[in-house]
């Protein structure tokens, strides 16, 4: 992953915070689909993601947004596929940069009813149609390396 710029965020300079979200995917046909979810203030594609949760394991805070966000039931794979990151925007004058340990999660289940749902859309895209969907060039190559290469899924990188 690059070095991501420092942003000013209430006057001082702020190291990136830390976030876990899901891709939560299934095949299709052969191909790799993943879940896109709305953002709640732009409308724009992302994956699940979010603030650690105390008591839980980094795999399992991903798998709770995934619920949350996008209604996802499934399990998480327990080392991150990748990392990316981005700013996450606060105020109109303000922002925050964060780094995203992304965990795969095949998808058991899409629930009707789950705790974001009116604040939401979610979408299955083809990896490499979601790829041009995203902003954050890093999330991008993750799409793109799963379009690729499927058996990512299956076997994690772990880590060093």
């Amino acid at each position: 992953m690059k070095r991501m710029n420092t942003t000013t965020f209430e006057g001082a300079e702020q190291a990136p915070r830390s976030q876990y979200g899901a891709i939560c995917w299934r095949m299709h046909r052969g191909n790799v689909e993943v879940l896109l979810v709305t953002s709640r203030d732009t409308g724009r594609w992302v994956i699940p993601k979010g603030w650690p949760i105390d008591g839980l394991a980094p795999a399992a805070s991903a798998a709770r947004e995934a619920w949350e966000e996008a209604g996802v039931t499934g399990l998480a794979a327990p080392s991150p596929l990748g990392l990316y990151g981005y700013d996450k925007v606060l105020t109109p004058d303000s922002s925050l940069p964060c780094v995203v340990a992304v965990f795969p999660l095949r998808v058991d289940e899409l629930a009707a009813k789950f705790p974001e749902r009116k604040e939401r859309r979610r979408k299955w895209f083809h990896a490499a149609k979601a790829a041009r969907k995203v902003a954050e060039p890093e999330l991008r190559a993750l799409f793109q390396s799963l379009a690729a290469d499927p058996d990512l899924l299956a076997n994690p990188p772990t880590p060093a």
